[in-house]
């Protein structure tokens, strides 16, 4: 029943959202990629925003019910039958009355299982495509029989692109540049490790008193180069964010020089590699938000990169929904453990799987510790860590490991603005499935 109510649901709301864009016509950016979709679209927003009147999906919502909910202007009503029924009705005037819409919208568009791009494209045609990355082992492939299908799926986004639409992707990308090779369309790339048409090059940690502070790196187009100086968050992916969106703010006529002046105002979204001071003088890079394999190896490989730290600790929780390649990806996860942190600690009962790799390449079991799930932890971290320590939290959201940070978090009155799933609905989940 509940299925069918929201069968009932998606159908009404995409009819409305699809009478809406026919009616009001506006440029549509719509995203995709197995990384980064999030911040790449936050950031295009924090580009465009000031120079083009503009909406973009809310937090992470790229669904068949979230992408139909963005386009109207509606909240989530979740498990709430009769704000659902506000929402149809809304909706619907919304669709049919509205005069003033915004002229650029900004949309997340992802997949869960087969035909999930298919549904969205039947009813959006996209000005610009934004492909984040490609990359062998995707997240959701535990759905598709093989993770070239996932590409398949996702790269349906691209031949929905409209005949004189723009295509912008990740040219360090091999999937995403060959891609651009296949297309009439124009492309336009961006990079980090290759030469393209935006190129993020020279990236550091910035510190301040031997802590980090963030990411300093300069993005050139052409004879035309920016320095740009990321705060309170660490990680390359960013560059690859912020080359995206001034890739992006180009086609809109905005120089580089200003789209880089709107994104050192950005701050990126919580649970993206944030920098949380922690108790006992410690630091948390929070990257909660979700866990792939080419995520989590990028978050160890920044762990590894920092200076300074007495102790380097990963705590790393199971990543979901990985199908037949999820033991194989987790033990080469521990594999590089040991190269990049001197304790490990795990979440969940797929992360065993970390710790395994962990030792089998050189970890002392000493400094291993294993854990079924978040409250378990909860209840032993703060006896793990120590002055001095830097510690990287990461999983998939189900594990929540973002109550691990709260619990070690210097300050927890800043929780409900620093880290990620705040809101009621999630606390509600939290008491349900994790005491």
């Amino acid at each position: 029943m509940k299925q069918i109510f929201k069968s009932i649901i998606v159908s009404v709301l995409t009819w409305e959202a699809r009478l809406l864009l026919r009616r009001t016509k506006p440029r549509i950016i719509a995203i995709t990629g197995n990384v980064g979709k999030t911040s790449t679209k936050d950031a295009i927003f924090s580009v465009l925003k000031d120079h083009i009147p503009t909406r973009k999906s809310q937090k992470s919502y790229n669904s068949e019910l979230s992408v139909p909910l963005t386009v109207l202007g509606l909240e989530n009503a979740w498990s709430n039958p009769f704000l659902w029924v506000k929402n149809l009705v809304e909706g619907l005037i919304v669709a049919l009355f509205t005069r003033e819409y915004p002229e650029v919208l900004v949309l997340e568009m992802g997949v869960d299982r087969p035909g999930d791009m298919a549904a969205l494209t039947s009813w959006i045609t996209p000005d610009v495509v934004v492909i984040t990355r490609l990359p062998d082992v995707p997240v959701h492939v535990e759905y598709f029989n093989t993770p070239e299908e996932v590409v398949a799926e996702k790269l349906v986004l691209l031949h929905a692109l409209k005949s004189d639409g723009v295509y912008v992707y990740n040219n360090d990308d091999e999937k995403a540049r060959q891609a651009a090779e296949e297309i009439r369309q124009q492309s336009i790339g961006f990079s980090r490790y290759s030469l393209s048409h935006f190129t993020a090059s020279a990236d550091k940690i910035i510190y301040d008193g031997g802590v980090p502070q963030g990411l300093e790196f300069v993005l050139t187009h052409h004879d035309t180069a920016a320095t740009m100086r990321v705060n309170g968050t660490l990680g390359v992916q960013h560059s690859y964010n912020f080359a995206a969106a001034t890739a992006v703010g180009s086609l809109f006529d905005i120089p580089l020089e200003d789209a880089m002046a709107r994104l050192r105002e950005h701050t990126p979204p919580p649970g993206r590699m944030r920098i949380i001071p922690g108790l006992k003088d410690t630091l948390i890079i929070d990257d909660t938000y979700n866990a792939s394999p080419t995520a989590t190896e990028r978050a160890l490989l920044t762990l590894k990169e920092l200076k300074g730290a007495k102790r380097k600790i990963a705590i790393l929780g199971d990543m979901l929904e990985l199908g037949r390649y999820s033991v194989e990806e987790h033990e080469k996860v521990g594999a590089l453990v040991p190269e990049c942190a001197d304790v490990l600690i795990t979440l969940g009962v797929r992360s065993r799987k970390i710790a395994e790799g962990a030792l089998e390449h050189g970890m002392s079991e000493k400094v291993i510790y294993q854990y079924d799930n978040v409250m378990r932890a909860k209840r032993e971290i703060r006896e793990r860590i120590a002055e001095g320590d830097v510690i990287l939290v990461k999983g998939s959201q189900s594990i929540r490991a973002e109550l691990l940070v709260k619990e070690i978090m210097r300050d927890q009155s800043d929780a409900e603005k620093l880290l990620v799933r705040q809101d009621a609905t999630w606390q509600k989940k939290e008491v349900r499935s994790l005491v």
